[in-house]
């Protein structure tokens, strides 16, 4: 095994960020789900650190994704709708460029995500593709094949082009779990997976009602793409059953991906020194609230999945669970960390590697800025803070702005909206100070 040194470490490591699509927090049996299936990952957590509290701090895939390349907030990296790319200044401070600037091949499958014209250049292997793509794929001789196998067989090939003594980072973006939109599958799995689950029954959450749609405010319940999304997946009990055993279904494809490149790493002879990285870019409501997909800033929709494993050194890891605040804005800034690359200095997030090995630094974040600023009218725009025992949510779109205030400690599931007690008037006043503090910083 080799010894785990911190940045400047003359032997760096291999990188693998493994990245879901739409993937909630609790899709994984190691976060306390009894029914879903994910052996793969629930036993890299148990070699690694599995972030109890991780989440992202703009739930939309493309938002996140340029804030999971850049380690900036969207307020300074200013990519909040499908279209922007990344400017060329951004780009050279991006992680997969400054690593390759330090020697690094590297290598991109998957879902890009931000922009109209992915940057195949970043990358010396580039197996990416632009838009959402499509779950029916075909493989280099045209026959038909599952994307999630398409991209375990083309992370493979990338492995397997790798030469002793060279560091490599590969990011590899599944599109499981998130659905086809506008394909009335919706969610599909690889045909082998279809019997997973079958004879299960899958549980409705306590606020999948039509009560808890109707006590949102008039102007939420206006145009409302995720209630337009519901419809379509979680509307009656047999489409609820058949939607989530899908999704499901596409996380244990997904799983088996994770397998079948972990052994890929064990026969090329590569696991010691390769850390794996596994997270999401956004949540997903499985009709809570009444809703579908995300976007909003219930726990369903900026609580993710996150593991990470450094093979080169076990202390602080095991199977730890880890309490701390993790964001999507870390990533970049661990993952250069992790190359003993030096983290620039605009990016906002922390290197979660003292973390990993239990030696977070004092003062670690206790909150953070949520902000989801993406310009449809029929996605709500809203901002706010998340962390600690209270939830401040600010709607800013309605004159005047619509405030949400909920107790965690006794309301976990976020159905009683407390801003307009008086009661609580001295904690949201608080939190609305402490939310201009973390806008003010963000830029």
């Amino acid at each position: 095994m080799v010894k785990f040194e911190p940045s400047g470490n003359p032997t760096p490591p291999n990188i693998i960020f493994l990245l879901a699509d739409d993937m909630r927090f609790d899709g994984l049996g190691v976060m306390g789900n009894p029914i879903i299936q994910t052996p793969t990952l629930d036993g890299l957590a148990k070699q690694g650190v599995l972030f109890k509290n991780a989440y992202v701090t703009s739930p939309i895939c493309a938002i996140s994704r340029a804030t999971l390349f850049t380690g900036e907030y969207a307020s300074r990296h200013g990519i909040i709708d499908f279209d922007t790319d990344f400017r060329q200044d951004q780009a050279s401070q991006a992680y997969p460029l400054l690593l390759r600037a330090a020697g690094y091949k590297t290598g991109f499958i998957g879902k890009f995500g931000v922009g109209d014209n992915p940057p195949a250049a970043w990358f010396d292997y580039w197996k990416g593709f632009a838009g959402q793509g499509f779950y029916d794929a075909t493989d280099s001789s045209g026959a038909p094949i599952h994307l999630t196998k398409l991209m375990t067989q083309q992370a493979n090939a990338f492995l397997r082009q790798q030469k002793a003594g060279k560091p490599f980072m590969l990011s590899l973006s599944f599109k499981s779990p998130h659905p086809q939109d506008e394909d009335a599958r919706n969610f599909i799995p690889e045909q082998q997976d279809m019997p997973l689950y079958a004879s299960d029954s899958m549980p409705v959450p306590s606020t999948a009602t039509q009560a808890a749609w109707n006590s949102e405010p008039d102007f939420f319940k206006n145009n409302n793409l995720a209630r337009e999304r519901w419809v379509g997946l979680f509307s009656n009990p047999q489409l609820y059953q058949t939607s989530v055993k899908n999704y499901y279904r596409l996380i244990t494809g997904m799983d088996r991906a994770v397998k079948n490149i972990r052994y890929e790493l064990d026969s090329l002879g590569l696991s010691n020194n390769t850390v794996l990285i596994f997270m999401s870019d956004n949540g997903f409501f499985l009709g809570e609230h009444g809703l579908s997909h995300k976007w909003y800033g219930y726990e369903e929709s900026v609580r993710v999945p996150l593991i990470i494993y450094d093979p080169r050194d076990a202390s602080g890891q095991m199977g730890r669970v880890e309490t701390k605040i993790a964001l999507n804005v870390d990533i970049a800034p661990t993952i250069l960390d992790l190359a003993g690359v030096q983290v620039p200095t605009q990016m906002q997030g922390s290197s979660l590697v003292p973390v990993v090995h239990d030696k977070a630094p004092s003062g670690w974040r206790s909150d953070f800025l949520f902000e989801h600023m993406y310009n449809d009218p029929s996605i709500k725009r809203s901002v706010g803070v998340v962390g600690g025992r209270y939830k401040y949510l600010k709607y800013v779109d309605p004159v005047p702005n619509y405030e949400v205030l909920f107790d965690l400690a006794t309301d976990p599931k976020e159905t009683t909206n407390l801003a307009s007690d008086p009661r609580y008037s001295t904690i949201l006043d608080s939190l609305r100070q402490r939310y201009a503090t973390l806008a003010a910083r963000a830029k």
